[in-house]
């Protein structure tokens, strides 16, 4: 039991011990101006916490505020615990992506597991019933004994959470590069259903009404985090272990049944979920969000352990719990409807008309601090930032056409690239059928549930090219957006809006800040031109190890709406006789490819060009001929190129073939990993109508019954020939056989 001697105010000071806690001299005397006085040891760590990055985005949040947030079915953006989009018949879908990246380095299997229990809690905490999970993970190569571990354990993790709460992980995306060798990313999404009328918000309104606690107990677990978050990776990192919390899904699920509950009763007045910083972010944001105060007793928290202080109960990241405002004299009920579940609810405080958080501890007032000052009104840093040498390195560098000697071969190495292989080794653990609602399972382009009780069904995909982000991170940005609206077409529904976690390097480098800067500008244009706004999401910077940063990877989570289950479409070819079309033109765009990376072991050059107008005139065009019935699969042009894209297409069906024939040159045409394109099969009787709706679609060949994938050239020469269950055991075994 901790009864260490905390340092007095004036120790703080002239030690400069507020440095440990990661606030600058600046800062510190900033807080001593807001106060009128030094703050004691508590005071010093709420704002610590509230004023990191991670918190209060105030390095991020002058970039941030370039992002369209608005449209005419956004119902809640940025600043809830999720965003919310109207899908018609007063129901909305709820959705948020959220990191838990420098956790999962230290402890992968409670990091992501945790991960996973936060972004269900901020979907619940809108008074959602989350319905799916995703993810989004980065890895190093798997030829280190390290990244297998982290990789194992990451996706154990999330098996290991989301299969006991009893939500479905219904899809993702993983890709492996030695940027992330030290740092992995761990992206976890969440996407959830409400009726108009159950919308809730995290404020803490009327004044007199009861602060309540709900859920697990405070141990001192992950005290710090949202600090930890907020610095750079080193070989200090692993004493930081005490910063991991340790989730309890069984615990969750009865918190999210006894929340969805409790949204049912006009007693609640707020909810917000104890998330980064716990108790401090949750009552300092709900009260300066209503424009109150809160004054609390911290003698009355349910704590796990003996002796905590008021710094650890307020810093702790304890899983699991929820703060809420009730009506005043309402408070028997809530404890009963939370007894039932078996669960603590426990009045621990009231809301003030004084805006200041007030904490008592053994009969004292141990903090007494403005919540605006905590939440709103934290620090913000206008950053330098400049182009990187680099960037203008590889601008000048021609598109040159790689030399590829064996097309076959080179076709069998890139499936088995761990970026490109069969993730089933992966989303085999996780249990995506739970619920029953999964119509489309993990392995196509986009994840599809559908909506119990109507025809309606919602698409969602998880997408980010980093190498592209590295090299050019304005048009990098760009194509993320533009990739996962492709998927999500492409199971045939209507892009509705993203959410977003930027994981990038060191924001204290101008380098670094400009590759932010310039991310968030892409990501805007394409959110802007393909009307997807964003609603929500999560900044997680200082991802570096040893002072070399991940590759800009700003991970874009979208949701799409399919009116009618008969439009939903997946990227396998159905039937032979059907034919086969590439909708959009090849150019040798070969920068950040799978074949550059394959063939030199690095990437440089150009990244692909975006035409934004071309991109949302293919998107809509294709989507009225699946909404039409005229397609059988559609399936976009992705990491490997055109042949990959083929070979994916006949992976999993009954011994279907293909024989196509493409024009230009040959590697250009297999390869290339030109953007806005699209593979589509349709059955004969449509070929008309199909060719006057999608103007950019090319006839390239027909699917077979022979199990064989033939490529021909322009000159009708065979380039490759190759057995379909040649290319999907190589595909398939891959990642299985790297982790051996």
């Amino acid at each position: 039991m901790s009864l260490m001697l905390e340092p007095n105010p004036i120790q703080i000071k002239e030690e400069k011990l507020y440095r440990e806690l990661g606030l600058t001299d600046q800062e510190f005397s900033m807080i001593e101006n807001i106060l009128g006085r030094i703050p004691n040891y508590t005071e010093t760590g709420l704002f610590s916490v509230m004023w990191s990055e991670h918190c209060s985005y105030k390095n991020s949040k002058p970039v941030l505020k370039r992002f369209p947030t608005s449209g005419e079915k956004v119902l809640q953006g940025p600043g809830e615990g999720a965003g919310i989009v109207d899908i018609g018949d007063e129901q909305a879908v709820v959705f948020k992506i959220e990191s838990h990246n420098h956790p999962s380095a230290i402890e992968p299997y409670q990091g992501a597991a945790t991960g996973v229990g936060g972004i269900i809690r901020d979907v619940f905490s809108m008074g959602a019933r989350p319905i799916a999970l995703l993810n989004s993970l980065r890895f190093g190569e798997l030829d280190s004994p390290r990244v297998k571990y982290l990789f194992k354990e990451v996706v154990a993790g999330i098996a290991g959470y989301g299969n006991c709460i009893g939500i479905p992980t219904v899809g993702g995306e993983i890709q492996f590069d030695p940027s992330y060798d030290g740092n992995p990313l761990v992206n976890a999404m969440c996407v959830g259903l409400i009726d108009h009328k159950d919308i809730q918000k995290g404020q803490a309104k009327g004044i007199g009404n009861t602060v309540m606690y709900v859920g697990a107990k405070t141990g001192r677990d992950g005290i710090h985090g949202a600090t930890f978050a907020s610095e750079e990776l080193s070989e200090k990192s692993d004493e930081k272990r005490p910063a991991v919390q340790v989730g309890d899904p069984f615990m969750e699920k009865l918190l999210l049944e006894a929340c969805l509950e409790l949204v049912q009763n006009d007693a609640l007045v707020g909810i917000q979920d104890m998330g980064a910083a716990g108790l401090t972010s949750s009552s300092a944001e709900m009260a300066s969000k209503a424009g109150s105060g809160i004054e609390m007793n911290l003698d009355l928290i349910p704590q796990r352990e003996l002796g905590m202080t008021a710094y650890e109960m307020m810093l702790s990241e304890s899983q699991e719990r929820m703060l809420i405002v009730v009506k005043k004299g309402r408070e028997q009920e809530i404890m009963d409807l939370f007894l039932k579940y078996g669960l603590e609810a426990v009045a621990v405080g009231k809301v003030t008309d004084d805006k200041q958080l007030r904490l008592l501890h053994h009969g004292e007032v141990v903090a007494d601090v403005p919540v605006d000052a905590l939440a709103e009104d934290a620090p913000v840093y206008h950053k330098p930032s400049v182009e990187p040498a680099y960037f203008r390195e590889f601008q000048s560098i021609e598109n040159e056409i790689p030399s590829v000697a064996d097309f076959k071969e080179t076709l069998l190495q890139l499936l088995q690239q761990p970026t490109i292989a069969s993730k089933e080794w992966v989303y085999g653990q996780y249990d995506y059928q739970v619920r029953t609602n999964t119509v489309v399972t993990p392995g196509s382009d986009a994840a599809v549930v559908r909506i119990r009780g109507t025809r309606k069904a919602l698409a969602m995909t998880t997408d980010c090219n980093s190498r592209y982000l590295y090299l050019d991170p304005e048009t990098g940005g760009k194509i993320a957006v533009a990739e996962a609206a492709r998927n999500i077409v492409c199971s045939g529904a209507e892009p509705l809006a993203i959410t977003d976690c930027l994981n990038f390097g060191n924001p204290e480098k101008p380098e670094i800040f400009w590759q932010i800067e310039k991310a968030v500008d892409g990501m805007s244009e394409a959110c802007r031109v393909l009307n997807s706004p964003v609603i929500g999401g999560n900044v997680s910077l200082y991802n570096e190890t040893k002072g070399t940063a991940i590759y800009p990877t700003p991970v874009v989570g979208m949701v799409g709406l399919i009116e009618d289950l008969d439009h939903i479409t997946t990227q396998s070819f159905k039937k032979a006789g059907d034919l086969i079309y590439v909708i959009g033109e090849t150019n040798p765009e070969f920068g950040g490819s799978e074949l550059q990376k394959y063939q030199n072991g690095k990437i440089f050059g150009r990244a692909p060009e975006l035409n934004l107008d071309k991109e949302l005139k293919r998107q809509k065009q294709l989507l009225a001929v699946i909404k039409q019935g005229l397609v059988s699969s559609a399936h976009d042009i992705a990491e490997g190129g055109t042949a990959v894209a083929l070979a994916e297409g006949l992976f999993g069906t009954d011994n279907l073939g293909a024989d196509v024939l493409l024009q230009g040159d040959a590697t250009v045409a297999l390869f290339s990993e030109t953007q806005s394109r699209f593979i589509v099969s349709i059955r004969p009787e449509f070929r008309e109508e199909f060719e006057n709706i999608v103007e950019d679609a090319r006839f390239i060949g027909t699917v077979t019954n022979t199990g064989e994938l033939f490529i021909k050239d322009e000159q009708g020469e065979i380039i490759i020939q190759t057995n379909v269950q040649e290319c999907e055991e190589a595909w398939r075994g891959a990642i299985s056989c790297l982790l051996k």
